[in-house]
């Protein structure tokens, strides 16, 4: 299956779905029209049943240089204005952190601003050896959101957070491991191989694990108080009471290899 707009495209291959920022001429930068059909591809991602993981890309070899400072002046010109242009924007954010199913960044070339924040909203980065990740918001005289922010200390703690943020420097692939931005570094011209590899074997794990796992990482990054442990226990005795744990434990037994339905 593939869709296409002007701007965003999305293909489904197998159980992975690929979601593409395509505006190559701006590098993939993210208008609020852009935002908007992001969100109506992650609800009809989340709303698919074959479907078990995506991966995030940018088109032309790049991720996301950041907003479209293009709609600053008209769109985003003053407090009230950001008030509106953060609102809707944070729709895409919110969706991508909040899809119940597993999503990967593959990052390549430009990672910056809500590039990173859009990295930061998925539950692994991947990235290649060329990718470069910077938050400018120092050097464009704004200031970067609670949400954002809480999402990278998170990843990399308040010094890197800090450095990040404060600097406004272009970091490299490595760097950005060594921080915590980033789960692994590939050479590039091994990245989208890897990544579908990897997609492909999230893709053949029992779904319910998956999205109990993530879950259950979601509720242990809050505050102790704010934890909803009950829903963590009704997901883990979900996967208990499965026919994918009962077909499984078959499997397992006859040495096969387990097809799972998430059921």
């Amino acid at each position: 299956m593939t869709e296409q707009t002007e701007k965003i495209l999305s293909r489904k291959e197998g159980g992975t779905w690929w979601l593409i920022y395509n505006q190559p001429e701006k590098k993939n930068a993210i208008s609020l029209d852009m935002s908007m059909k992001v969100v109506e591809v992650l609800d009809a991602f989340a709303q698919d049943a074959t479907a078990r993981v995506m991966v995030v890309m940018g088109a032309a070899g790049t991720f996301i240089s950041g907003a479209d400072i293009s709609e600053f002046e008209s769109r985003r010109n003053d407090a009230a204005a950001a008030a509106k242009y953060a609102e809707i924007s944070n729709r895409m954010f919110s969706a991508m952190r909040e899809v119940e199913k597993p999503t990967i960044a593959m990052v390549e070339g430009f990672c910056f601003g809500g590039g990173v924040a859009l990295a930061a909203c998925c539950d692994m980065r991947i990235a290649a050896d060329d990718a470069l990740f910077s938050i400018p918001a120092a050097k464009l005289g704004l200031g970067y959101r609670v949400d954002f922010t809480q999402m990278l200390v998170d990843l990399m703690g308040p010094s890197f957070t800090r450095e990040m943020l404060y600097t406004g420097k272009r970091f490299t692939a490595q760097e950005a491991a060594a921080m915590g931005l980033v789960n692994r570094v590939l050479p590039k011209a091994e990245l989208e191989k890897f990544v579908r590899d990897y997609a492909k074997t999230i893709s053949e794990n029992a779904p319910l694990s998956v999205r109990t796992s993530k879950a259950v990482v979601g509720e242990c990054l809050k505050d102790n108080a704010q934890r909803d442990l009950d829903k963590c226990e009704r997901l883990i005795d979900g996967c208990s009471n499965s026919e994918d744990y009962k077909n499984a434990r078959r499997a397992f037994m006859e040495k096969k290899k387990p097809v799972f339905v998430g059921r």
